[in-house]
């Protein structure tokens, strides 16, 4: 299996706390958000990293190959030139080419995880497999589920309608990739670059594919898009993270 994380957006609504830098590189506990992702992710036995980079990328390039870790994991850096003009669909497009004929998962670059929820996840029953918690938390994508299946998922599923909170992981097989690369090279070629990639993964849900997902089970999580997230991960999440490493 190999991985794509998302890392090109410019993370404007936490820059007034964060700096110019991306979001990835929030710390948490004297280590990055990237560095969790991508220790979580060689604990899954995940060592095939693709990175999406675009705004101030060379910092993150310049931090990862700096870090220990970063000898033992393959990592490739892929470039978005249009990270300021387009969501993250644009960014996964730019990334199927490197996981072609491989199961994969995509992480949002600025969601942090206890590493015990991707190990789960990472053995999905279903061509498409989101990360789910049964918890609401405001702001974050929703999903309505209907038995093992993900019927949908938006931001505007309301709190008397959702089954569960997205957490910014999904996994695809590579059984999949046929209908998801061509899903996906629709909504580029008609110009819908400024789309989550959740859009291509809702149409195939409507057309019959399934889409399944795995649970939180109760582990830490947290998105950090805003400085409110960043507020609450501190308060409430970094701690219960730094307690699972002891």
């Amino acid at each position: 299996m190999k991985a794509v994380i998302l890392a090109a957006g410019q993370g404007t609504r936490i820059r007034s706390v964060h700096g110019e830098r991306p979001k990835c590189l929030i710390e948490v506990d004297d280590r990055t958000i990237l560095d969790h992702q991508l220790e979580a992710l060689s604990k899954a036995g995940i060592d095939d990293v693709a990175i999406v980079v675009g705004y101030q990328k060379e910092q993150i390039i310049n931090h990862v190959k700096a870090r220990s870790l970063a000898r033992k994991q393959r990592i490739e850096f892929i470039e978005n030139p249009a990270y300021a003009l387009g969501n993250n669909i644009y960014s996964l497009w730019l990334a199927l080419d490197s996981v072609r004929g491989d199961n994969f998962v995509v992480l949002n670059a600025d969601v942090i995880f206890d590493p015990e929820i991707l190990v789960a996840a990472t053995r999905p029953y279903a061509p498409i497999s989101m990360i789910v918690d049964p918890l609401w938390r405001d702001e974050t994508m929703k999903v309505i589920t209907n038995g093992d299946r993900v019927t949908k998922m938006s931001k505007k599923i309301s709190r008397e309608e959702f089954s569960g909170t997205y957490i910014g992981i999904t996994v695809f097989s590579k059984s999949i990739q046929p209908k998801l690369f061509g899903k996906m090279d629709k909504l580029i070629s008609s110009g819908r670059v400024n789309e989550f990639f959740n859009v291509a993964v809702q149409e195939l849900a409507n057309e019959g594919v399934h889409v399944g997902f795995t649970s939180t089970e109760g582990s830490a999580w947290a998105e950090i898009d805003d400085p409110m997230d960043l507020v609450f991960a501190q308060d409430n999440i970094f701690p219960q993270l730094a307690a699972a490493v002891i």
